[in-house]
């Protein structure tokens, strides 16, 4: 199969033998967003005035401080307190000045701001780099599928997606492909998903009952890490990796 720039990162993801290769992808957008945002870009006007407005949810404000710049974390929160303080300052202002729905402004400022930082996405710096090249990402998965045979192959070779990320090819199959089309892709999906949980599900019940003292001097077989892959095949993200720092 003749690869081209935009499906390489696709295909090395399926290669890779992860349990989901859309979380193996995802990692990778999340670790350069976030070494993204505390490089040099820190220091430039635009890149400032967005994460100033935006701000990071509370994942991604963990992993920004787990990464190890204290200064560029240190410049990107001294100006984004000095926005938050100042639309603070305007909404208690508002609330001065009469009204019910004006003395309101405060509360409702604040409420949007609580819930966008328990949220993400939207609200998250970090979250909206990811999401721009995600879509881009789900596309290309069901493009390889419908014209290389070659990615099939590979695909029904590989351990299936995490459940969240299969809805998500499942759900561009369907809006972007014919019913008849996204059917077959839905089949073969299905199928593969289908084996793959099956797997999980034998090696998760056989670290349980290796624990079973009739049981401590055979083998673990393939259930060592059952538990992280379970975790991840039934919500995805990688719950054993280290802390992401700044090399």
């Amino acid at each position: 199969m003749k690869e081209k720039l935009y499906t390489i990162e696709v295909m090395d993801a399926v290669k890779a033998g992860d349990e989901c290769p859309c979380c193996y992808l995802e990692r990778k957008l999340e670790q350069d967003a976030i070494s993204f945002t505390l490089g040099s870009s820190y220091m430039e006007d635009d890149i400032r005035a967005d994460t100033d407005q935006t701000g990071f949810c509370r994942k991604h404000t963990k992993m920004m401080y787990d990464y190890g710049n204290y200064l560029g974390n240190a410049w990107i929160l001294k100006t984004r307190m000095k926005y938050l303080r100042d639309h603070f300052k305007e909404s208690v202002e508002e609330g001065k000045t009469g009204t019910a729905p004006q003395k309101s402004a405060l509360f409702g400022w604040m409420k949007k701001t609580s819930s966008e930082n328990r949220q993400g996405r939207e609200s998250c710096y970090v979250c909206r780099k990811i999401d721009e090249t995600y879509e881009r990402i789900q596309n290309t998965f069901v493009y390889l599928m419908r014209t290389e045979p070659e990615f099939i192959s590979l695909l029904k070779d590989s351990k299936g997606f995490c459940l969240p990320h299969f809805y998500d090819v499942l759900n561009t199959c369907r809006s972007r492909c014919k019913a008849e089309e996204a059917q077959k892709m839905e089949e073969i999906l299905c199928s593969l998903m289908e084996r793959e949980l099956s797997r999980i599900q034998e090696d998760i019940d056989w670290f349980v009952e290796k624990y079973d003292y009739r049981n401590q001097n055979a083998d673990w077989k393939n259930s060592k890490d059952a538990v992280p892959r379970t975790m991840q095949k039934i919500t995805g993200g990688y719950p054993a990796d280290p802390v992401f720092k700044q090399k």
